[in-house]
């Protein structure tokens, strides 16, 4: 097979390539490019798992970054087991052709107890005194202690956060290179994520991110540069591209008024007991899956959703069908936002009754995805200063609580998740072997198939 590469740049997209990114715009003029069309949500775990299988969400069963799950009920976000696909992955239809071939996963999603050679992923220790320290997970066990070695320890909170920055990806691309060195896959998986926190926190507009466009385009020119002096094709793509939002929806607000949603009390403030409510909203970006527990509620609930301001669609077993959404894990209704708006997981009616979680990154424990986490609340008077405190409980051994993020969901300025209305906003696939992108548009499900090209494997039937 044909060693490939595959730099899954997020939030990359045509409207961004250009006098902020010199070295991808003369790469992509060398070669060709297609924009694909994205699956719907247009999120992370859901078109990762989408390229790497080409499959459906209804086949695969990522239906978001998170859902209900019905037997515990609970909702969990970012879950990490590769064996909640439920589709066979590129590298084991590769290996099946070839034996030899080996694939390295430098931090795609569901990289955990899958059958990657070599997988490097962020796995956080969490003590019992409450704290969350940085750390990796790998495959095999052995390299985590060999990469953090030489690497220095994994710039979690570099990752996601307030404090996010170039750093996260520079320590991801020095991994591959690490992998590289030393075992040569045949296939390598590479995320970047930099682009997808400053787009989502700053804005859209190319001059405002033009510092974090420079950064991400060296890096790039640097993996490319390293990976075609050692005779490996490279693949950049993207999963999504990403546009303005000035409306946040706070659907489950609306749920709970309707009283359908209900909460319980704990040390005076609320959580979202899911199992209870008639109606809740799992929050995943411009997606929100709304689970109906009462069967004979669901007329009334989809009436509600069409009257809320900002959602664009409201999609039925009929509507899912026609997304490729109809999978057990998917809720009962599938809410689309307009494409300003975006859906919080709000649903206190008061800030101080929301739950402590609210204030701190947590991305296990809200029951949905909250970009509000890329801020620092601007109420704080000296924010240094109680991060300094903070870190001091921290040192001391004391418990404590990082409170730092605010609960106004207006600071968000870009999202992602509708299916965009521009081919300029929508995620790209860049090659130098022109003559297997034929098109100026893919699907997605067919990036699986072009990698598999790539790899010099013929074409399924």
């Amino acid at each position: 097979m044909k060693r490939t590469v595959v730099i899954n740049v997020v939030g990359l997209s045509l409207r961004l390539i250009g006098e902020q990114t010199p070295n991808l715009k003369r790469w992509m003029s060398q070669g060709q490019v297609a924009t694909i069309k994205p699956v719907l949500p247009a999120v992370t775990c859901t078109a990762q798992s989408t390229y790497l299988t080409g499959q459906w969400p209804n086949q695969t069963g990522i239906v978001g970054n998170g859902w209900y799950f019905r037997d515990e009920c609970e909702v969990k976000f970012w879950r990490q087991s590769n064996k909640l696909v439920q589709a066979p992955k590129i590298w084991d239809v590769a290996r099946k052709i070839d034996p030899s071939f080996t694939c390295a996963n430098l931090f795609w999603w569901y990289n955990m107890y899958s059958t990657v050679d070599y997988g490097v992923t962020p796995r956080p220790m969490y003590p019992a005194d409450g704290r969350k320290i940085p750390d990796i997970y790998t495959q095999p066990a052995d390299l985590r202690p060999q990469l953090q070695a030489e690497l220095g320890q994994f710039p979690l909170f570099k990752f996601w956060g307030p404090a996010t920055s170039i750093e996260s990806s520079q320590w991801i691309a020095e991994s591959a290179k690490w992998v590289e060195n030393r075992v040569s896959p045949t296939l390598t998986l590479i995320y970047l994520p930099h682009l997808d926190y400053c787009l989502q926190k700053i804005g859209c507009d190319v001059g405002q991110v033009s510092r974090d466009l420079q950064e991400i385009d060296s890096l790039c020119a640097e993996l490319i540069n390293f990976y075609e002096e050692r005779g490996t094709q490279v693949i950049i793509l993207s999963e999504y591209g990403i546009t303005p939002v000035n409306k946040p929806i706070h659907i489950n607000r609306i749920l709970r008024e309707a009283g359908l949603l209900q909460v319980r009390e704990e040390l005076g403030l609320e959580l979202l007991d899911a199992g209870a409510s008639q109606a809740f909203a799992v929050a995943d970006h411009q997606l929100a899956h709304v689970y109906v527990n009462e069967p004979t509620l669901l007329p009334k609930v989809k009436g509600l959703l069409e009257e809320i301001e900002g959602i664009d669609w409201v999609l039925d077993e009929t509507g899912k069908q026609k997304y490729h959404l109809d999978h057990e894990r998917a809720g009962e209704l599938v809410a689309v936002a307009k494409p300003e708006a975006w859906f919080t997981y709000y649903y206190w009616l008061d800030d101080q009754r929301a739950p402590d979680f609210a204030r701190t990154v947590d991305i296990h424990r809200k029951p949905g995805y909250d970009p509000v986490e890329l801020f620092i609340d601007p109420e704080i008077a000296i924010p240094q200063g109680k991060i300094a405190l903070k870190l001091l409980q921290k040192k001391l051994g004391f418990r404590y609580l990082m409170d730092m993020i605010p609960l106004n969901a207006n600071l968000v300025k870009g999202s992602h998740g509708h299916l965009p209305q521009s081919p300029q906003d929508c995620p790209v696939f860049i090659t130098h072997q022109s003559n297997l992108l034929p098109q100026e548009a893919i699907n997605s499900v067919d990036v699986f198939q072009l990698m598999l090209e790539h790899l010099g494997v013929k074409p399924t039937l």
